[in-house]
């Protein structure tokens, strides 16, 4: 098991583009800055809007003043850099190709207030060791238990194959996919109900061909182990002010707290409408937006005359229900041996607990200087409507687990509330835009969109701006962007259905 070129440059082609080329890019996030910092770096012109005063989307990072008077940097939310997300770590190492900003999370529980945790960390990388690693060191799921499991699902879990899945799975939903699979309540909570919400998405609103997709992707295909890392500081600091910086250098435009509001064919390319500014003209254009703005601006912008299948997709586009955030600072340390990073599974919300405090230079040296400690709740998929109606749910279900944040007093919060990822329900692969559109000079790139590779979350999103990137310089006959992943079929992909056993 290891990693593969998923597209390989022609060394016959040019690599710069020919002079006076330009591009927009609306959208700041991991998919629209990917593009940029590619085109960029080829000699396009490129000008990148976005419509907050930051980059980065969702992963996006902005000061906070506290009431003590020192200010922090603080962001959506937290976020893991696994080490196969190929093509954002190559984007990555532009703003430190060393990756020094990157440290190990040495282990990560699955925490349960009725049954011991879970430590997925340390596996074996290649499969099958790695399955059968955690049916050996698993508390939760056992040998008898694997061997009593419905041989069709379990083919079907490791057989991943894109068109194989899609076709036996997409229109059954990941709950009733497990239900199948037999697994007992306790081995379903500790192993896969955690997984499945990592998604936005609940099991029974998640298709249960992208549950094995990702299962695949993250697991049992993954060739540098289930391990990640995270930033040792602010993503300001480590990320966004440096890819600024490196667009800049190249001759990038870029413009925060610039919102577009509207596109329109106009000659031989695209005008770009803006709130309170002046039109930009582009021949080359790439939407890279979270799902719901970008079906928001195919609405205003009327594509249905101009690229209709695409106005059909956006206009069929779903948002994951929201996700909470909630940052405190605490007047106290908690218990020293609690993980930097710990999935939740069986709260009703909550999903996720870090200590950022024992994850980032800036948290740590608060915390150093005030006794206390500095905390990140996540809920995937919330719930609640309201931002604080949800911190008080999150703090209430982590005193549950963490006995000793009953007595902690909250010196300050951030909390978050938003519905900006995508959803993947059953029956929708095929719905969803592709990079390259029905409109001449027109891409889309975002982590909903169809790729033609697997990959999840951050490196879909990556890999999308990249791939559409890639398409703009496939126009000018210039040569791609390489872009690597992991292998894209499962272990028993091909094998022959097993039969099922007479019960």
């Amino acid at each position: 098991m290891r990693r593969v070129r998923l597209v390989t440059p022609d060394p016959t082609l040019a690599r710069d583009v020919p002079p006076g080329t330009e591009a927009v890019v609306v959208g700041g996030g991991i998919a629209g800055v990917s593009a940029a910092v590619v085109l960029a770096e080829r000699g396009v012109r490129v000008t990148l809007l976005e419509a907050a005063g930051h980059l980065g989307g969702r992963l996006g990072a902005w000061p906070e003043s506290l009431p003590d008077g020192s200010t922090q940097i603080i962001e959506h939310g937290f976020h893991a850099f696994f080490r196969h997300y190929y093509t954002w770590l190559a984007i990555l190492r532009r703003a430190d190709p060393d990756l020094t900003f990157l440290d190990p999370v040495p282990n990560y529980p699955v925490i349960s207030a009725t049954w011991p945790a879970e430590d997925l960390s340390g596996l074996p990388a290649a499969p099958p060791l790695n399955l059968l690693a955690l049916v050996l060191r698993s508390k939760s799921l056992t040998r008898s238990e694997m061997l009593r499991a419905d041989p069709e699902a379990g083919r079907a879990l490791l057989a991943y194959d894109r068109a194989t899945t899609i076709a036996e799975l997409d229109d059954v939903d990941a709950a009733a996919f497990l239900d199948r699979l037999g697994m007992t309540e306790r081995t379903r909570s500790m192993l896969f109900e955690a997984f499945a919400r990592s998604f936005f998405c609940n099991q029974n609103a998640l298709s249960a061909a992208e549950l094995v997709a990702m299962f695949h992707y993250y697991f049992l295909g993954n060739p540098e182990g289930i391990g990640f890392d995270v930033p040792n500081t602010d993503y300001a600091t480590a990320i966004w002010n440096p890819l600024r910086e490196h667009l800049i250098r190249h001759g990038a435009d870029v413009r925060l707290g610039v919102t577009a509001t509207g596109v329109a064919p106009e000659r031989h390319g695209w005008r770009v409408e803006v709130d309170g500014g002046e039109a930009l003209s582009t021949r080359h254009l790439i939407l890279a937006l979270d799902p719901g703005a970008l079906r928001s601006l195919a609405a205003a912008s009327e594509l249905t005359s101009i690229a209709p299948q695409l106005a059909g997709l956006c206009e069929s586009l779903t948002v994951a229900p929201p996700f909470a955030v909630s940052r405190l600072w605490l007047d106290r340390d908690v218990v020293a041996d609690r993980a930097v990073f710990s999935a939740v599974t069986g709260q009703p919300n909550l999903d996720s607990i870090a200590i950022y405090s024992r994850l980032e230079e800036p948290s740590r040296r608060w915390a150093e200087t005030t006794g206390g400690s500095i905390i990140e709740l996540h809920s995937y998929s919330c719930k609640l409507s309201d931002a604080e109606d949800a911190a008080a749910a999150l703090r209430r279900e982590l005193a549950v687990l963490w006995p000793e944040i009953s007595e902690a007093r909250v010196l300050h919060s951030h909390n978050r509330l938003e519905a900006t990822a995508p959803a993947f329900p059953p029956g929708s692969a095929g719905s969803r835009p592709r990079v390259r559109t029905d409109a001449r000079g027109l891409r889309v790139a975002g982590d909903f969109v169809e790729l033609p590779y697997l990959s999840g979350l951050m490196e879909r999103s990556s890999m999308s701006g990249v791939l559409a990137a890639n398409d703009v310089l496939a126009e000018l006959g210039v040569a791609a962007e390489p872009i690597d992943g992991i292998p894209q079929r499962g272990l028993l992909a091909g094998v022959p259905d097993i039969p099922r056993r007479k019960r």
